[in-house]
């Protein structure tokens, strides 16, 4: 198809509403996106076995996963941006001297480094997932870990941004931050996958609504943010479309004229 474009879903706040459903007028949106030829991917900062099902029900197999981490295009694997495991120790160790538990995850699975905290039952339990991770304080040895949680209350990230150059730091929970490598985003993922398939910027399509869009929407030509997004969100994109609740990716696709 020569007119091909490509367009990247964030998921949480932009395929799934709040209670962390698939509205209809998406799903169909997707399915009619993809029969007129379009490459449809999915950009989150979720792990790969985070939205299995939601890619098993509207069959994509390109996605842009942990914020440009784990890149898989067509099924493939396309990129890995692992953390620094030197730096990622030093930061447990500090972790757990402030009663901060985290989490390391890579593309298959999540372990804790304690048996269990209140901080990670109550921001896991928000993501409405099956999975929740079990303790192994050594999980970190011998793998390549993509992102890692950190738990702990607004603010008292400041100190670990501070003390750990090699890592981003990106608040998504009251309780819980995002440990990237620094310089990751969904935008540098987005590239390797448009690099690879030769799709012009011109036809580059991004769907978002939280902080960790930001750089994505900044970056692809043409940016929606759903109007359930931040103020801040709305200002990096080229267009604001409704919230999710309000069939906000059916709105936009037909704004940007691919619907």
């Amino acid at each position: 198809m020569t007119n091909q474009s490509i367009i990247f879903f964030d998921i949480d706040g932009t395929l799934l509403n709040h209670d962390k459903k698939l509205p209809l007028s998406t799903k169909e949106s997707i399915f009619k996106l993809k029969e007129l030829g379009h490459e449809v991917a999915i950009a989150t900062g979720r792990a790969p076995f985070m939205f299995e099902d939601l890619r098993k029900e509207l069959d994509i197999n390109t996605y842009v996963s942990y914020n440009g981490q784990y890149v898989v295009l067509k099924g493939e694997e396309l990129y890995r941006n692992p953390l620094n495991i030197t730096s990622l120790e030093k930061l447990t160790e500090v972790a757990l001297h402030n009663n901060h538990p985290v989490v390391f995850m890579d593309h298959e699975d999540m372990r804790a480094n304690v048996p269990e905290h209140a901080y990670i039952t109550e921001s896991i339990a928000t993501l409405k997932i099956s999975r929740f991770p079990t303790h192994d304080p050594l999980y970190y040895k011998g793998r390549e870990l993509f992102q890692t949680l950190l738990f702990c209350p607004e603010g008292e990230e400041k100190q670990y941004e501070q003390d750990f150059q090699d890592f981003d730091f990106v608040r998504w929970h009251p309780v819980s931050v995002d440990v990237l490598p620094r310089g990751g985003s969904k935008a540098q993922g987005i590239k390797k996958i448009v690099e690879s398939l030769g799709i012009p910027s011109e036809r580059h399509y991004a769907f978002g609504d939280g902080l960790n869009d930001m750089e994505m929407l900044s970056t692809v030509q043409n940016s929606v943010a759903m109007g359930n997004g931040e103020e801040i969100v709305k200002s990096a994109a080229k267009y604001v479309t409704k919230s999710v609740e309000e069939d906000g990716i059916l709105h936009g696709l037909q704004m940007v004229g691919l619907l």
